[in-house]
């Protein structure tokens, strides 16, 4: 690998890729995963290689498409062989601001998330280790490995790369954030009657989606069903108050990341309104603020309409994103 090549990656990136949208926070990295442009890279190469699933069929970038704010638009991806998703693929859009990763949020990091898809049956079905091994025979994969880390291509770089890339992907500019910065004509009225409708005591929205990135992470079951095939976070704590309870999703970017919930089961933001406007099915966890609204057609559209206002296309088309 050459210096021109080198120097290319700095050139490329733009300086202010990890500066913060107005009314964000900072990106925190591990201090001893920190950004560098030659870790992004790599991040990114391997972001989009199907060396990472056992057949050589899919990458990450199979399930987590730029254009649909790194989600997919079908309600579960295929994974190694073809073989059925068994969960909606979320958006990664702010996915390093994240406090625990996955529906059931048993994962603390990113670095350490990458190995559930890939050791996952339904989706990479592979082993880390064996990655390792076909990755130090590639010698571009050697020289940016050891450029990045100091070390060849091991579990600890492609586990931490993977992590830097994923940290960049920080999307806040939307319509809705041009209006709360300061202009005043960057949403329409129907927008604005959707954005008190969604702030209001009467709905609730925001009493889970808040915040800069319109999730307070916490857990919830929101009546989808009465019983459901997903066990949800008792998955992971084995607490039956955990039972079908999926962590509360951002809102950003949503008009792009349909179909919604764990697994894809509606269609539409339309069909989303429509759920929580019904107060949904009863099951045992299901959230108290979750009651019929009595929404009129017109005030359904409203919301749908502010809903589409948190789609930030600069971010969606950033060419920095292709593979």
């Amino acid at each position: 690998m050459s210096c021109q090549k080198d120097q290319a990656w700095f050139q490329e990136i733009p300086h202010d890729l990890l500066v913060p949208p107005k009314g964000f926070p900072s990106m925190e990295f591990p201090p001893k995963n920190k950004f560098t442009q030659i870790r992004w890279e790599l991040g990114k190469k391997l972001f989009y290689d199907p060396i990472l699933s056992i057949d050589s069929s899919i990458s990450c970038g199979s399930c987590h498409k730029p254009a649909l704010s790194f989600a997919d638009d079908v309600a579960t991806t295929p994974g190694a062989f073809q073989r059925p998703g068994t969960r909606n693929a979320p958006s990664l859009a702010n996915v390093g601001y994240k406090p625990h990763l996955l529906r059931e949020g048993s994962v603390p990091t990113l670095e350490m998330q990458v190995l559930v898809p890939i050791q996952e049956h339904n989706e990479f079905d592979h082993n880390i280790v064996d990655i390792s091994e076909d990755l130090n025979t590639i010698v571009e994969y050697v020289q940016m490995s050891q450029e990045a880390y100091g070390r060849n291509p091991d579990p600890y770089v492609i586990s931490r790369s993977l992590g830097v890339f994923q940290r960049t992907l920080i999307s806040g500019n939307s319509s809705y954030d041009q209006f709360v910065n300061g202009d005043q004509n960057a949403l329409t009225p129907s927008e604005l009657s959707g954005r008190e409708l969604f702030m209001s005591p009467r709905t609730q929205c925001a009493s889970c989606h808040n915040g800069f990135n319109f999730s307070n992470y916490q857990f919830a079951n929101t009546g989808l069903f009465e019983t459901y095939e997903d066990v949800g976070r008792f998955r992971f704590t084995l607490d039956s108050a955990d039972l079908s309870v999926f962590v509360v999703p951002s809102l950003r970017n949503v008009e792009l990341t349909a179909p919604y919930m764990h697994k894809g089961q509606l269609s539409t933001l339309e069909e989303v309104v429509d759920h929580y406007d019904s107060g949904g099915k009863n099951h045992p966890n299901k959230s108290l603020l979750i009651a019929p609204l009595g929404l009129s057609a017109s005030e359904k559209t409203d919301l749908v309409n502010f809903l589409k206002s948190l789609t930030d296309h600069e971010f969606v088309k950033n060419p920095l994103w292709n593979p």
